[in-house]
């Protein structure tokens, strides 16, 4: 009829990378099956590199200006006395606690352990390179003594440490020196230099939209890659399964115990108000998967519901947006320990040390949208060696996974607002 418009019909993004992950798995299994092998090798995985390449390419600018806007944005040093203090220190406290459970957990259950080692050659290829070449630089820098590892979080030139992903905490480094000394300037002189940084912000936010927006075809060509290469090897589905119910179980610990703990011991709010009064909020963030679209109603519910004061909600919660993710943290320590398992990779203390560090430290980048810790995976995982092809062994069932690590975030915001705002 004329004059009628068709309705697009728009399926959502975590179903559209469900249905790649299955028809990667089909295109795999049935390369396997009519000797299709190398056609997937040469025509499809280049797909799925390409999607990792641009995940690998965004991290470094994303966590750039996303620490310097986060910290720019905070009104003066002088904001860090008290109220500022108080609510970074405990974003960062549960921050920690959520990584270190999540190691916890990670390391008794070994969820990648029940893979079948023998069909991963291909990606440990990758790490034994990586290890050759750490080796080489250990010996290099033996001599250097106990202070030694300032070298590599101190850059002596950061286009250089741009340049290199595994060079991550010294870019960091340079972000927070760089916002710390901004910060120290009076506003009207700093104007210019924040308008470049919230466009330059809104520019590598959209990015990260296009790159996600990829993730259907790179998941479905990683997917066939990896059903070929390990030959139609079904215990990587049941590990699959492991994980996630790691993820879930932490996030109830997270849920049930940790922040009503804190609630129990730090406020005069009832545990059983603050879950009561959380629990449409938190269901806000898990259909949405995002605690910048959550942030609105989660403010309107710690003010109306919870008594905070709306000078502290104003400041613990866009804080909190931008630098407490504890549930992304916490998905991200399992993650990287069951894609080492997975691989065979064996993690030294210090790596896992590096682990704790670099997961609390961009947790503070990890955009607010879904998706956006794929981006800060790929940093983590290159800067303790393990192949970032790993991710297409997550990334098919990441989807309802973020809808409630990003319930456990908004939880998270609201309990320190409460704690801040105790009178």
């Amino acid at each position: 009829m004329l004059g009628v418009k068709k309705q697009k019909i728009s399926l959502p993004l975590y179903l559209q990378i469900l249905i790649g992950m299955i028809l990667g798995i089909i295109i795999g299994s049935v390369a396997l099956q009519h000797g299709g092998i190398r056609l997937v090798e040469h025509w499809i995985v280049p797909w799925g590199q390409i999607f990792i390449h641009l995940l690998q390419l965004i991290a470094m600018p994303l966590i750039f200006v996303s620490l310097i806007k986060g910290i720019m944005g905070i009104e003066s040093i002088k904001s860090f006395s008290r109220m500022g203090v108080k609510t970074i220190f405990l974003y960062l406290s549960t921050t920690v606690f959520a990584v270190i459970l999540g190691l916890s957990i990670g390391l008794v259950i070994e969820p990648g352990e029940i893979v079948d080692k023998s069909r991963i050659e291909f990606l440990q290829d990758d790490y034994n390179v990586f290890v050759a070449e750490k080796k080489i630089v250990a010996e290099q820098t033996r001599e250097q003594g106990p202070l030694g590892f300032l070298n590599d979080i101190i850059p002596n030139n950061i286009v250089y440490a741009a340049s290199k992903n595994s060079a991550m905490l010294q870019v960091i480094f340079f972000a927070i020196f760089f916002a710390i000394a901004a910060l120290s300037i009076p506003k009207e002189k700093t104007k210019t230099v924040m308008s470049f940084f919230n466009g330059l912000n809104e520019i590598v936010f959209r990015m990260v939209h296009y790159i996600i927006a990829f993730a259907p075809i790179g998941v479905a060509a990683l997917m066939a890659g990896l059903v070929v290469s390990y030959g139609g090897e079904m215990s990587i589905f049941v590990a699959l399964g492991a994980y996630a119910l790691c993820i879930a179980g932490a996030v109830a610990i997270m849920a049930l115990l940790f922040y009503p703990l804190l609630i129990c011991l730090f406020s005069k709010v009832p545990v059983r108000k603050f879950l009561r009064a959380l629990y449409p909020v938190q269901l806000f963030a898990f259909t949405t998967s995002s605690s910048a679209a959550t942030l609105p109603f989660t403010m309107e519910t710690v003010e109306k519901e919870l008594g905070v004061s709306k000078e502290t909600a104003s400041f613990v919660l866009p804080v909190g947006t931008t630098i407490n993710m504890d549930g992304t943290s916490c998905y991200q320590a399992i993650a990287i320990l069951f894609i080492a398992q997975v691989l065979g990779v064996d993690l030294s203390l210090s790596q896992i040390f590096v682990i704790v560090g670099m997961t609390i430290l961009s947790s503070i980048g990890t955009p607010a949208i879904p998706g956006g810790s794929f981006v800060i995976l790929t940093m983590v995982l290159t800067s303790v060696g393990i192949p970032v092809e790993g991710l297409a062994l997550i990334i098919g069932i990441d989807r309802p996974l973020d809808m409630l690590r990003t319930a456990i975030n908004v939880t998270g915001d609201a309990c320190v607002s409460v704690i801040v705002d105790r009178k």
